[in-house]
């Protein structure tokens, strides 16, 4: 936890619930003027980053309800450009543009990233804007993945102002297909053996016959 994370999390309402849950005395350590702010991404994050192919992104609306949506991709999809920016190429869905109208008006932005596999969860702050692929088509091209079937509409960019490693305590362990694979295929190749010892047997018993 740094400081950066409770400056922005540690409203009035959290800490009085903190105190009255006590709670308060351990979190103040990570209040105090000498905490590490740490509000860059470092070695640790970036390669954290790389390795997602999705995360889970909450805007706030003009009306002040927020907004919670999983953003997919493939695997790296979401780039960090340098210690205080992070940015993806967002891809055409369903056209209702709720996140992007949202960041027009309020560029607050806040991110999850799991890897279940591992039981680990990144969080991460900051303040977003829309860039079109018209002006900056530079932009563009380092975020796009030719290699994915996605159509591009726009860059988000963030610029990262909090973020904190997560408890792994209640995060259920779950794996893609592809993730799974390393398991599966000595698996597969054990079942394929057998099969073909099976099918050896039943020649053997057959000529006995």
């Amino acid at each position: 936890m740094t400081r950066a994370f409770t400056e922005i999390s540690f409203t009035p309402s959290v800490l009085a619930l903190q105190k009255q849950n006590g709670s308060a005395e351990a979190y103040s350590k990570f209040m105090a003027p000498e905490a590490d702010r740490s509000d860059g991404v470092g070695p640790a994050e970036a390669e954290f980053v790389s390795g997602r192919d999705g995360f889970y992104q909450a805007t706030v609306s003009d009306s002040g309800w927020p907004y919670v949506q999983f953003r997919g991709g493939p695997v790296g999809f979401l780039k960090v450009l340098d210690n205080q920016t992070i940015a993806y190429a967002d891809f055409r869905g369903n056209r209702q543009y709720l996140s992007a109208g949202n960041l027009t008006d309020d560029g607050r932005i806040s991110l999850i990233l799991m890897d279940y596999p591992n039981r680990r969860r990144l969080k991460i702050w900051g303040r977003a804007k829309l860039v079109s692929s018209a002006d900056d088509p530079e932009l563009m091209a380092q975020l796009q993945d030719m290699n994915y079937r996605g159509r591009p509409e726009r860059a988000v960019v963030i610029t990262v102002e909090a973020l904190d490693w997560n408890c792994p305590q209640h995060i259920p362990q779950r794996m893609t297909m592809e993730e799974l694979e390393p398991q599966l295929e000595p698996l597969r190749a054990e079942l394929l053996r057998l099969n073909l010892e099976n099918e050896k047997l039943r020649s053997m018993l057959g000529q006995n016959d």
